[in-house]
Formats: C-alpha cells, structure tokens, sequence
C-alpha cells in the first residue's frame, strides 16, 4: 500500500508564490514517479509537473519558467514550488504517484492519489 499526503494550499494574490508538499508513505520502492495535477470547477484535471525516480521532469507549458519541481529522498518528499501566480492557477492540487510496471504487474494499482490541497490566486 501507498499512502500520500498533501499540504501547502491557500489563497494569494497574483504574482505570489506556494510551496506544495506531498509526502508518501508505505511500499514506497513501487513508485517510480510522483507529482501534481491540478483541476478547476467544470474543467478536467490536468498535468502540471511530475519527476521520475531517476530525475526525468515532465511539465506543462503553463508551468514552465514559474514551478519548479524537486525531491527530498530523505524525507520521501515531493515539492512544487510555485512562484509568479495568476488567477488561472487557481484549482485544486492533487498529489500523484505513479507505480512501477513491476509493482503494476504484481498487481499494485497504477496510480495512488492524495486527498486535494486547494490553491486560490486573486487578482
């Protein structure tokens, strides 16, 4: 089992800055990727940045130049820094973590995901 927690929500203004954490627990060696997807009232979710086991990095175009993703191993620790806000960015932010095909094929589920933490940038 796979265990993941969220935090660092809230409300800022725009051109402000969050840090999100995300913090797993449980079989973590049969996760091989962990990021955040975001999604907003009436719009689906989507990506905005993951990071492998061996450092690959995948974004959104809206996220490039203003968050950076990044890992502490010691704390089984994901973080996104996000700076230079706008109004868009508003959602809510949902912690992912992706299995293994090892892990998929002894039957561990795909993907775990953490209970949202709600981002809200006023203009």
């Amino acid at each position: 089992q796979v265990h993941l927690v969220a935090s660092g929500g809230g409300l800022v203004r725009a051109g402000g800055s969050l840090r999100l954490s995300c913090s797993i627990s449980g079989d973590i060696n049969s996760i091989n990727a962990m990021g955040w997807y975001r999604q907003a009232p009436g719009k689906q979710r989507e990506l905005v940045a993951t990071i492998t086991t061996d450092g690959n990095i995948d974004e959104s175009d809206s996220a490039k130049g203003r968050f950076t993703i990044s890992r502490s191993n010691a704390e089984n620790t994901v973080y996104l820094q996000m700076d230079s806000l706008k109004p868009d960015d508003t959602a809510d932010y949902i912690c992912n973590a992706h299995s293994t095909p090892q892990a998929i094929a002894s039957g561990l589920a795909w993907d775990y995901w953490a209970p949202g933490t709600q981002v809200t940038v006023s203009s």
